[in-house]
């Protein structure tokens, strides 16, 4: 049979009522941008999620671009990231007029590794010293596996940092028994269609224990005014719909199972994967994996995806291109070399279909493609 690499439809077939019925509740309010479900949402994440405060926005692009600018951080200033993950980390920084930096991944765990973190902030990692002073680390938690944020929330607290956490991929994730998002002095989360909490287009989420910082990013969504036609700053505009708010109310009620159903694929991936030379993903004692990618090396892994995909098995790449080396970040003056493991997990990761709709015969369909294909 053949397996797509996703199949939202088939979430909204099994949740259809519940999302019409959402839906047509907004058309006959006659409110339709920052009414009720987007504040009612607002709260039942903070709930969820074990934070004071959360903002919807626009998107988790701009989640993250507010939250950085609420933070006072700009022209001249530094964020220190991780080169591999989607390029949106990156821009919300230089949006700001910050410049990102980079320091290498984990190779098991593809987030940033706290050790070479420490060396970048110690003057004696790789790459360019740019002028400026780092004000921030913005930890990924990507594919679903909280970054080690321990040792990395030291490193801030020795340097007076700030820690943003880019959370866009890990709703619902773990870190010794507290949900991502809570851990720094921010989180930011996408909604975007595919994610494992995602809305029926863009989407994002902010959340602070910090009530001056959660009121700041109030401001700023909403062109940088708090009563109507009174403008305190220069704010955006970065409004959730409440068309949205929603459907996410309606999908979060079904996250914690979705979650677990991921989990449960991840182990059966695991049985059936073993023992074939790939290497799988981590699982990380105190952590918890909420899966949003699938994501295996592979040493030959565009000849296996290009068989795979012969086999009516598809599967996708995040991310052929690691940050420090894109065309439009060319300037910033890193080099091939400068990352290795980055460098290493962008030629080799491979990530396998899995969302909670996915049966249990069409993962033991990937499987046997994968071993037909190694």
């Amino acid at each position: 049979m053949a397996v797509p690499v996703l199949d939202l439809k088939a979430q909204y077939q099994r949740i259809r009522q519940a999302i019409d019925d959402a839906v047509r509740g907004v058309l006959e309010s006659g409110l339709f941008v920052l009414g009720p479900n987007v504040r009612a949402l607002e709260e039942e994440l903070a709930s969820f999620l074990g934070v004071a405060r959360a903002i919807a926005l626009a998107s988790g692009t701009d989640a993250l671009h507010l939250t950085i600018h609420a933070l006072g951080i700009g022209a001249g200033d530094l964020v220190l990231t991780s080169p591999f993950t989607f390029v949106a980390t990156a821009t919300a920084i230089s949006y700001t007029g910050a410049r990102p930096v980079f320091a290498d991944i984990h190779p098991a765990t593809f987030t940033l590794d706290p050790d070479r973190a420490a060396e970048y902030l110690a003057g004696t990692g790789p790459g360019p010293r740019p002028e400026g002073r780092v004000k921030a680390i913005l930890p990924i938690h990507l594919y679903g596996l909280p970054a080690d944020m321990d040792p990395l929330l030291h490193l801030a607290r020795q340097h007076r940092l700030r820690v943003v956490e880019d959370a866009a991929q890990a709703i619902g994730s773990e870190y010794r028994g507290r949900r991502v998002g809570g851990l720094g002095d921010a989180g930011c989360f996408s909604f975007y269609p595919t994610k494992n909490l995602g809305a029926f287009g863009d989407g994002g989420l902010a959340t602070t224990q910090d009530p001056a910082l959660a009121d700041r990013i109030l401001r700023l969504r909403v062109y940088g005014g708090r009563d109507r036609y009174v403008h305190e700053e220069l704010g955006f505009n970065s409004r959730l719909d409440e068309i949205q708010a929603a459907i996410l109310r309606v999908k979060l009620g079904f996250l914690a199972e979705w979650n677990v159903r991921r989990r449960t694929i991840a182990a059966r991936y695991r049985e059936g994967l073993a023992g074939l030379g790939l290497t799988l993903p981590a699982e990380v004692p105190g952590c918890t994996h909420v899966y949003h990618q699938f994501a295996v090396r592979v040493p030959d892994r565009d000849g296996v995806q290009r068989r795979m995909a012969e086999l009516g098995v598809r599967s996708t790449v995040y991310y052929p291109v690691p940050l420090h080396l894109q065309p439009m970040y060319r300037d910033l003056g890193y080099r091939t070399g400068d990352f290795p493991e980055a460098e290493r997990a962008a030629r080799e990761v491979l990530c396998l279909p899995i969302y909670p709709e996915l049966m249990d015969a069409q993962v033991d369909e990937v499987v046997e493609a994968c071993k037909r294909s190694l």
